[in-house]
């Protein structure tokens, strides 16, 4: 079938090239050229022989002739791109046969080059092949790993809010609608904007973040719309803005209540049919963008105090999802911090600490006035200073908490459980106690027994249910 048989591919291997031609002196030739220049070379006589070739083994570049009694080049890359669609394809034609050329370009070769093949110009054409296709590998790669760093898999959490949350987002994801996200700093609108993009038919296009709030106003149309060469000083080349980065995909618009009424014009012009102008352009450009929008602002009191555009509010507002605070989901906390314990001790080579649920129900007390973001750096923190296989200290700002900063279990010996009770059982104990009688106290309204601890409502049904307490056990008798 072959001249030469490919061994096993290997990392930093030879690179397989698998040539296909019927003339066996332009095959012996390109294998003593390739060769030298460190490549592996398959040599077959037709379409068919390569195929069978490429079922059998790994290639990197496919190098094909274009007219053969077996079939015809253009066939043989219609059934590459079908099969094996990674791995890139380069014609050979003869001189005087450029239509070949130009239609195998159409139909998608990587390249060509025309007979007869001087050496370093087909040496030159592979590599850069060579080095496309480890570039789209690599691209493959890095769009996995940012999946699997913003996929709706990754949103955590099994309270009330979050699951309300997560069926408006599987809802909403894949129309065409706009999404207003609105939350605190901090609760992780854009994992969700990005979980939403990908669950979207849009997933297979571009994810394209702007932050509103970080660009100055004199700078934000350019960077949303592009501008053209000469548009201002500086503008020594044509630029893409976000919105034809985004297109066919979907752009993030973040802190999108930071922009002035100037900017609030355009966008409202491209919202509606999709059209904008370069600065300093002349010609309408169209896009094809789904649009997120996000803020921690209250719009609606933004458009009562004229800030921001009432129409453009309700243009964004077609669809509004409300992330909640960390302390209104409060028993979601466990769940975040063994998530990110075991990325950080995972990313830093560790095993994953184990966190006592002394600390764990101070973390869940804490009201995290950051979210998500402040209580992932302050396990990150952690696993990175923990020493041994057990976080033993957790540093709290103290002008946001009212119990104090550092929590170091080593300084609280003198707090000890009756002899022969374990600290966890005599800590569960003295909870149940002071949730029973605040309950009681608040005659079994529990909204006002989570005002008299300092705890949010949420918070007190998650211990009242890790607990196992009952309506019973705070009843008068």
């Amino acid at each position: 079938m072959s001249d030469v048989e490919p061994a096993e591919r290997r990392p930093g291997a030879a690179p397989r090239i698998l040539v296909v031609d019927d003339d066996r002196a332009v095959r012996t030739v390109l294998q003593v050229n390739l060769t030298k220049a460190g490549m592996h070379v398959t040599l077959t006589e037709s379409p068919d022989e390569a195929l069978d070739s490429l079922r059998a083994f790994p290639f990197d570049v496919v190098l094909t002739d274009v007219r053969m009694p077996g079939g015809t080049g253009i066939e043989l890359l219609d059934r590459v791109r079908q099969g094996w669609p990674d791995v890139p394809v380069v014609i050979m034609t003869g001189y005087g046969s450029v239509e070949d050329a130009v239609a195998a370009m159409k139909a998608g070769a990587t390249d060509y080059i025309i007979k007869p093949i001087a050496k370093d110009e087909l040496i030159v054409l592979l590599e850069r092949a060579l080095e496309q296709r480890a570039m789209r590998a690599e691209l493959q790669l890095l769009r996995q790993e940012v999946d699997a760093r913003y996929g709706f898999e990754n949103l955590i959490g099994t309270s009330p809010p979050m699951l309300e949350l997560y069926d408006e987002v599987a809802a909403v994801a894949d129309t065409s609608a706009t999404v207003l996200l609105q939350g605190p700093t901090g609760t992780g609108k854009e994992l969700l904007a990005h979980a939403v993009h990908q669950r979207s038919r849009r997933h297979g296009g571009p994810f394209v973040r702007v932050n509103c709030a970080a660009i100055p106003e004199t700078l934000l149309e350019s960077e949303l719309f592009g501008h053209e060469k000469g548009a201002f000083t500086g503008a020594i080349r044509q630029h893409q803005g976000k919105f034809e980065q985004a297109d066919g995909g979907t752009l993030l618009l973040d802190e999108i209540g930071e922009i002035d009424l100037y900017m609030q014009v355009k966008l409202l012009r491209v919202l509606e049919n999709g059209e904008f102008q370069r600065v300093g352009g002349t010609g309408t450009q169209k896009v094809d963008v789904r649009v997120i929008a996000a803020t921690n602002k209250d719009l609606r009191q933004e458009v009562k105090a004229g800030a921001f555009r009432k129409d453009l509010f309700y243009r964004l507002n077609v669809v509004a999802l409300k992330v909640p605070a960390l302390a209104a989901r409060a028993e979601d906390i466990p769940l975040l911090v063994d998530h990110f314990a075991a990325r950080y001790a995972e990313r830093n080579g560790r095993p994953v600490p184990r966190i006592p649920q002394a600390l764990m129900d101070r973390l869940v007390r804490y009201p995290w006035p950051g979210n998500v973001r402040q209580l992932e750096h302050v396990i990150e923190r952690a696993v990175i200073l923990c020493r041994g296989d057990t976080i033993e200290t957790l540093s709290l700002p103290d002008d946001d908490f009212d119990e104090g900063g550092p929590v170091d279990l080593s300084n609280h010996m003198a707090l000890r459980p009756p002899e022969g009770t374990k600290l966890q059982d005599w800590l569960l104990e003295f909870e149940r106690r002071v949730l029973t009688s605040s309950l009681q106290d608040a005659d079994g309204v529990q909204a006002q027994a989570a005002r008299d601890l300092g705890v949010s409502r949420s918070n007190l049904n998650y211990r009242i249910h890790r607990l196992g307490l009952r309506p019973e056990d705070w009843k008068a008798e």
